[in-house]
């Protein structure tokens, strides 16, 4: 097969995840593979994308390789896609598969972006490897990789692929109504969007946020904003804190976003995201690394689109919320009751801020931050500013520590072992559970 590797790290030949195509390549020379550096080249795409054109249509299969970033592709592979489908070449019936290298940090809504986009062009799709960024070097993720390319090929030969889907969801935009907008307002809440000026219907529906929000708002268009780039997976900023561009933006987001009660976020969908310039800004942001900084403020969405059919998006947005300990207080859309949305959100958004309304992870945060603590762990001596959060918020909970519940399970355990005390115990155990419970209540009677 002709198998072209579109690697969409921004570090080109110094991609981890490329390493794992190449011994791919060595470990099967019965197969054709070329290689597009288009993460690294993304700016001379956007000027001219004709010498990509021979390599797709000549290709058999694309084989995607890339670093997972914030939950998905890097913006410049985002920004990659958005220059495919524009270019109106005919992708159709070709095969494409994917492989990524993370600490599986969300490298499923990473994993289906690519697929979903695959989907919108008619691509015969099959599923990729994730890998963990070391696994190359042992052999059972050697074994792990070769398996996987075999697995892919075999799919391409008898012409199976996962089930198509109709991906591209048009939207349909209800109209937004604007009220009169208080001028006495007080508080600091920032929207962030890449609103552009011809996109009527998202302007409307930040208009009509900011008209009936009870606290006073700014908005950050991040059109405005001179980026030099994209994140680069440098690790400039692991120790500092400082990113490597001389754009500031480590600056602006500190003193401008991060300084804000709450966030809201406007965007309409585009390729199944919040399109390549809202994920610069979100790889950007790894100028905090892996710490959650705003954690306890509250986030609400502006989303312009067919959200409902969006799955894995929904997950990206809840997924975010969680891991940073935001309270999601809502996604408003413009496909149903589009103003009513708007309302609810600001009057949840609003009461969040008052009431300092902070509910606990679900398994989206809770696991996702467990991952990053075990990270971070190990790369202490790295990722030095990480660390010092870490170990001040209490984030590493391990498990090996609470030695005390640990010996009253291995008490419990050994009575449960045996047949005879077990069937003494009767109801005992379940009662002891609850004995904890009993002197809360009895103190809430007391203080009554």
């Amino acid at each position: 097969m002709k198998i072209l590797v579109l690697n969409g790290s921004p570090k080109g030949e110094y991609s981890v995840t490329l390493q794992t195509a190449k011994y791919l390549e060595k470990k099967y020379p019965e197969h054709i593979f070329e290689f597009l550096h288009v993460g690294k080249k993304i700016k001379a795409l956007e000027r001219d994308f004709s010498p990509v054109v021979k390599y797709l249509e000549k290709a058999d299969m694309l084989l995607f390789a890339y670093p997972v970033y914030t939950f998905i592709a890097p913006s410049q592979l985002h920004r990659f896609i958005e220059l495919l489908k524009a270019s109106g070449i005919n992708m159709e019936g070709k095969y494409a598969t994917q492989i990524t290298t993370s600490k599986h940090f969300y490298d499923v809504t990473a994993h289906k972006y690519i697929e979903e986009n695959c989907g919108d062009m008619g691509m015969k799709y099959v599923r990729g490897l994730s890998a963990d960024m070391d696994d190359l070097l042992t052999e059972k993720g050697q074994k792990e990789a070769c398996d996987f390319l075999e697995y892919a090929v075999w799919s391409a030969e008898n012409g199976y692929c996962e089930p198509a889907a109709a991906y591209a969801v048009p939207a349909i935009h209800n109209p937004v109504e604007i009220p009169e907008c208080a001028e006495d307002k007080k508080g600091d809440v920032v929207i962030v969007t890449d609103c552009e000026e011809d996109n009527e219907q998202l302007a409307a529906m930040i208009a009509r946020f900011r008209a009936v929000f009870p606290l006073k708002t700014r908005v950050v268009n991040l059109r405005e904003y001179p980026f030099k780039g994209g994140c680069l997976g440098c690790f400039n900023c692991a120790v500092s804190g400082k990113c490597i561009y001389n754009d500031k933006f480590d600056e602006f987001l500190r003193n401008d976003i991060q300084t804000a009660q709450a966030t809201v976020y406007a965007f309409s969908i585009k390729d199944h995201s919040m399109g390549a310039l809202f994920k610069m800004y979100d790889d950007r942001q790894f100028c905090n690394g892996h710490r959650t900084v705003t954690m306890g403020s509250p986030v609400g969405y502006l989303v312009s689109g067919a959200y409902s059919k969006e799955q894995n998006l929904q997950m990206i947005v809840e997924g975010r919320a969680q891991v940073g300990s935001n309270f999601l207080a809502g996604v408003a859309t413009d496909e149903n009751d589009v103003n009513g949305e708007i309302d609810r959100m600001a009057a949840t958004l609003a009461y969040a801020i008052e009431h300092k309304y902070v509910p606990p992870q679900n398994f989206y945060g809770v696991g996702g931050m467990k991952i990053f603590r075990d990270l971070i762990w190990l790369m202490q001596g790295m990722m030095k500013a990480d660390h010092k959060f870490y170990k001040a918020h209490g984030q590493y909970d391990f498990p090996q520590k609470k030695i005390g519940t640990m010996l009253k399970m291995q008490l419990v355990g050994a009575l449960l072992s045996s047949p005879k005390i077990k069937a003494k115990m009767g109801n005992a155990m379940n009662e002891g559970m609850l004995m904890p419970y009993k002197k809360l209540f009895e103190k809430l009677d007391k203080e009554k």
